[in-house]
């Protein structure tokens, strides 16, 4: 039992109340949920363990003895500090593990006669835990109490250890079953947000001290994948923070395969591990674990503990210092040197990277965003400015629009990746079938590709697959138009492609023809261009001032607004009952009237595909092209049998709200390609779909007829299972929450009130919100306009200062989440960017 008395105890006995529920909350909605900012002025690790009893406690505590009970030199003028933090407790208070650090301490500090400032703390705890320590305190809204148990021992100018409890349940049995037998949940969230006040609260108060004169160690319960209180594994608990860690290992029979799992299950989700230490049961297990480490990982051993229930253990702490003390110094050089890389990145990004799309003449040091690691949609950013720290900033741009998952999805991604990797490694496609590949073959015809795809074409990235689509549309064109006899008596045909001017697919050579000329395309990218088609300027739907309105080009005979008018809902633009309206009829007569004055001006040329971005316009500057328009395109060329491709390499896999973007526009393609979020953007994969007869215009008794075309990664195990979980995952409404009833659909993640207020706003010209993405154009003049324009620089570095990492397209700012996203934080997303408009406004 603890001690009660007046001298150690200090608790306030309240409710807490609303206003202290709101204080608590309001700080959390400051930055999206599972955000948080961790300094790394000093080192903080993580203890883990194999299992539980293995003695975490002892470890800590013996780190604690060696960092603070050494004899000062001479030359010492800082005092130590270690902060012991135990988030989850359970068994309180008899097993309390703060109560063992806090009393072990004081207890070795006498024995070696070095003076230490010692003090013991819990922050909350269940009722029944409450009660048991002789507390009648009143319970809150979830079931825990405010218990505020302190007890201290003062030395003024000792080294100080201060020991925490955050959360403390009376059953000594795991986390999450104490918290539901006793009434008190804890959710994830809390206990993170708990979690970074008290390690920032340390911190700060040895903010002046040397990097290594505050040490900090948060012990986890019982082993690496015990549950926590809401039954989260603590492996995945934790992961936000990505804190290194010391594993203490098992040293008993069968240990060695213990310790691993253990190891294995802390890589696979990221953590990097300091040591491994674990005590002698003279079967000298640490040989095989340094062989299977190989000697990258110290392994320590420790002497046996004595298993006398009587023994203090001071003599037993006092034998292992040497052990203690070599961990100790493993733990501080760690963080020394991985401080010095995080510092060190930068510049030496600066002097090795050439960063696509990157001026690197307006790059400085400073600007360079380093990223520690990723956890679901955050990435956590080294700042070296002033104190060192990890920040999470949100990842607005979704890694280049090919990520989607929450940090379960992508735990479940690696497990996918690891497994795959460690079965096929890498197989060649041509002639074989292996299980990934089929079966995400299967289903994608039975998803993106259901009612009118027969085949799966792979390859490694969006670009690419579009120049397997753009073969196969002319292959195609030619058969159905009989031209395959005259190529094969030498006749030069010369086929082009009909596409949309603001479109983008791709950065090859073949994929840039297919593009009308864009700032990708100019002279000083690629002087060879010449643009292979007829480009089209396409109407644009946009939001503004609460309507969506329709833009029709000035290439357009004039058309009066009644014709086309206003909608007051973004449904209605989609609305197939569009195709009878008197603007069809202007569309269809306009792209007829440009094919044929095309055909009648290159006379020998033919357009032989249409390839269009369903219904946005992505690297273009994400521009909302008319349904209406596309779905008249796409008639005309049937009309003419053109083969039609989708490049659906951005806006596929639910993106824009649906699995494709057929769905969205009412009408199928020929050929389709997809990549990003095929994967959930954890590697790299693309494929090319077509139907039946595509296919077959390349069938023959030739191998020299057959599609010639291959990459030596094509199919790649990988990628194709990882691809097929992230398909299975992101359509179930198991798995992913935003998923309608009907299963067809995200529901709306962009707060409607939001959307129409930001469309308001003077400083905005247009806005475009539909499914995961959130865009929008400033309004700027001619010279601030356009790709090349820094007029946003300002407002996208107070969107970093408040936590959402974004990268415009000039003057047009964008936010894109995932399709797991929840819309709450799709809701404080754009409660922060209304508020640096206005900001930006004034400047």
């Amino acid at each position: 039992m603890l001690p009660v008395t007046a001298a150690l105890l200090r608790h306030r006995h309240r409710l807490r109340h609303l206003s202290h529920q709101t204080r608590f909350n309001s700080t959390a909605i400051s930055t999206p949920p599972h955000s948080f900012h961790l300094p790394l002025n000093h080192p903080t690790y993580l203890i883990w363990s194999a299992n539980t009893s293995l003695g975490k406690t002892l470890v800590s505590t013996g780190i604690a003895s060696s960092f603070l009970l050494q004899q000062p030199s001479s030359s010492a003028v800082h005092s130590k500090k270690l902060f012991y933090l135990k988030p989850i407790q359970t068994g309180f208070p008899s097993d309390s593990d703060s109560r063992f650090v806090f009393s072990k301490l004081d207890s070795l500090s006498l024995r070696r006669r070095i003076p230490l400032s010692i003090s013991n703390s819990v922050l909350r705890s269940s009722l029944p835990a409450a009660e048991s320590i002789g507390l009648n305190v009143e319970i809150s809204e979830n079931g825990m109490c405010d218990l505020n148990f302190r007890e201290e021992k003062t030395v003024i100018g000792a080294p100080e250890l201060l020991c925490k409890t955050m959360y403390a349940w009376e059953a000594a049995i795991s986390p999450h079953l104490a918290a539901e037998k006793e009434n008190a949940n804890v959710e994830d969230s809390i206990v993170l947000r708990m979690m970074e006040k008290c390690l920032m609260e340390e911190m700060e108060c040895g903010g002046k001290s040397e990097k290594t004169d505050l040490l900090c160690l948060v012990e986890t319960a019982g082993g690496v994948a015990s549950p926590g209180p809401s039954g989260t594994l603590q492996c995945d608990l934790y992961r936000p923070f990505r804190l290194p860690g010391v594993l203490v290992g098992d040293g008993r029979l069968g240990g060695i395969s213990g310790t691993i799992a253990a190891y294995e299950s802390l890589k696979l989700r990221g953590y990097d591990v300091a040591a491994v230490i674990f005590e002698d049961h003279g079967l000298v297990n640490e040989v095989p674990l340094t062989s299977y480490l190989r000697n990258k990982v110290p392994v320590l051993v420790l002497p046996p503990i004595p298993k006398d229930p009587s023994d203090n253990l001071i003599n037993w702490f006092v034998e292992s210092d040497a052990v203690f003390k070599a961990l100790k110094d493993r733990m501080v050089l760690s963080y020394l040197e991985r401080l010095e890389r995080l510092n060190a990145m930068a510049k030496q990004a600066r002097d090795v990277f050439w960063w696509p799309f990157t001026q690197h003449k307006l790059v400085h040091d400073e600007a360079v965003t380093v990223i520690d690691s990723r956890c679901g949609e955050n990435f956590s950013i080294y700042k070296a400015s002033g104190n060192s720290s990890l920040t999470q900033q949100f990842d607005g741009c979704a890694s280049w629009w090919t990520q989607g998952p929450d940090p379960t999805f992508q735990a479940e991604l690696a497990r996918e990746m690891g497994y795959t990797a460690a079965r096929f490694g890498h197989v060649m496609f041509p002639e074989n079938v292996y299980e990934p590949a089929l079966k995400c073959a299967e289903l994608l015809l039975d998803g993106v590709g259901k009612g009118w795809a027969s085949r799966v074409y792979f390859s490694d990235n969006g670009s690419t697959a579009i120049e397997i689509a753009l073969k196969m549309a002319f292959r195609k064109f030619c058969v159905d138009h009989d031209f395959c006899e005259a190529t094969e008596e030498k006749k030069h045909i010369v086929v082009k492609v009909l596409a949309l001017r603001g479109s983008y697919h791709g950065d090859t050579l073949g994929a840039m023809e297919a593009q009308a000329p864009t700032p990708y395309t100019g002279f000083l990218q690629q002087p060879w261009y010449t643009g292979r088609g007829l480009f089209l300027d396409p109407p644009t739907v946009f939001l503004s001032n609460g309507t969506w309105n329709i833009s029709i080009p000035e290439s357009f005979s004039e058309i009066s607004s009644e014709e086309y008018g206003t909608f007051t809902t973004r449904d209605e633009i989609f609305d197939k009952s569009r195709d009878t309206s008197t603007l069809a009829t202007i569309y269809s007569a306009y792209v007829s009237e440009q094919l044929q004055e095309y055909s009648g001006v290159m006379q020998s040329a033919h357009v032989g595909a249409l390839i269009i971005e369903p219904v946005i316009h992505g690297a273009g500057g994400m521009h909302m092209v008319d349904p209406l328009f596309q779905r008249v395109l796409v008639n005309e060329c049937r009309n003419r049998k053109i083969p039609v491709i989708f490049d659906e390499v951005f806006t596929g896999f639910w993106r824009l709200g649906v699995e494709t973007t057929a769905e969205l526009l009412g009408c199928k393609p020929d050929i389709a390609c997809f990549a990003k979020l095929l994967t959930g953007g954890m590697v790299p994969l693309a494929v090319t779909l077509a139907t039946d007869s595509v296919f077959n215009s390349f069938s023959g008794d030739s191998k020299l007829k057959a599609l010639l075309h291959g990459h030596s990664y094509s199919a790649h195990a990988m990628g194709c299972a990882t691809a097929a979980k992230a398909i299975e995952w992101l359509k179930d409404p198991k798995t992913n929450h935003n998923i309608t009833s009907q299963g067809k659909t995200l529901r709306e993640l962009w707060d409607e009130e939001l959307v129409q207020q930001i469309s308001s706003h003077s400083a905005v010209q247009r806005v475009v919100a539909l499914g995961t993405l959130f865009a929008l154009e400033l309004k700027a003049d001619a010279s601030n306009s356009g790709y090349a324009s820094l007029y946003a620089k300002s407002l996208i570095e107070m969107l970093r200062e408040d936590g959402i990492f974004t990268r415009p397209l000039g003057n047009v700012i964008y936010l894109m989440c995932g399709p797991c996203t929840s819309p709450d934080i799709c809701r404080q997303l754009l409660t922060k960017l209304y508020k640096r408009l206005g900001e930006f406004n004034t400047k």
